[in-house]
């Protein structure tokens, strides 16, 4: 039985060049925390898990094209870490890769070996700057360069995406891991893998809504994940296969 295959994409350092277009970006602490633990845990639960970091736009790109070459099992994951801004992740060097752009290179016709497979995108980064009111942490926004036109129309079919904050908010990370990514892999690591997709995002959101409140420069504040889905039918991803 073919495995189903996990791409973590996570940025940690970022570098300008003079001369470029990105943006400069704060280093991001504890992108290794999680990154290790989300490799440990997924591969423990059956999945193939390529794990890259600290990549161009172009090799991310690449990264999605690969897949249509590559075996696939019952279920795609992309975990991707890094700063951001509504619709926006950015690369190493700050240049936006957009992930209506990412959600094409996985649909039917770019795609067709993942065709009827369902695909859950997990996104780490901030979608905007404000932050939410309801260890040093730091936030995972870039000050607003670009306009993003809306990516939620580009999804393609059988797919779902777990934002780490809601619309225009941002998204903590601190130098023991994010809030979001560590949770998940706590999620994970116990019975609650076995939910089925919506009860265990749900548990999801609770766990960070209501147990999380940020420290130090940013102190008592929130942090809301949310999730988008065009999935028809019931999921357990992450039931252990064996």
């Amino acid at each position: 039985m073919t495995k189903a295959r996990a791409l973590i994409i996570a940025i940690s350092s970022f570098y300008d060049r003079p001369g470029e277009n990105g943006i400069a970006l704060d280093q991001r602490n504890g992108v290794k925390r999680d990154t290790k633990r989300l490799f440990r845990v997924l591969s423990k639960l059956g999945f193939d898990v390529c794990l890259r970091t600290d990549i161009t736009a172009r090799e991310i790109r690449e990264l999605y094209q690969n897949e249509r070459r590559m075996p696939q099992g019952d279920c795609f994951i992309s975990i991707l870490s890094s700063h951001g801004e509504e619709g926006v992740i950015y690369d190493l060097r700050g240049d936006p890769v957009y992930l209506r752009d990412l959600y094409d290179l996985l649909s039917p016709e770019s795609c067709p070996a993942l065709a009827g497979v369902p695909k859950l995108f997990f996104i780490q980064a901030c979608r905007g700057t404000d932050l939410d009111e309801g260890a040093m942490v730091e936030t995972d926004a870039a000050s607003p360069q670009i306009s993003a036109f809306s990516h939620i129309d580009s999804l393609p079919r059988d797919t779902a995406v777990v934002f780490a904050s809601s619309e225009g908010y941002a998204a903590f990370q601190n130098p023991i891991g994010s809030v979001f990514l560590q949770t998940l892999c706590d999620i994970l690591s116990g019975n609650e893998k076995d939910l089925e997709l919506t009860q265990l995002l749900t548990r999801l959101n609770f766990l960070v809504a209501y147990k999380f409140e940020s420290r130090g420069t940013y102190g008592g504040y929130k942090e809301m994940p949310c999730y988008i889905t065009n999935l028809t039918r019931e999921l357990y991803p992450f039931r252990k296969r064996t």
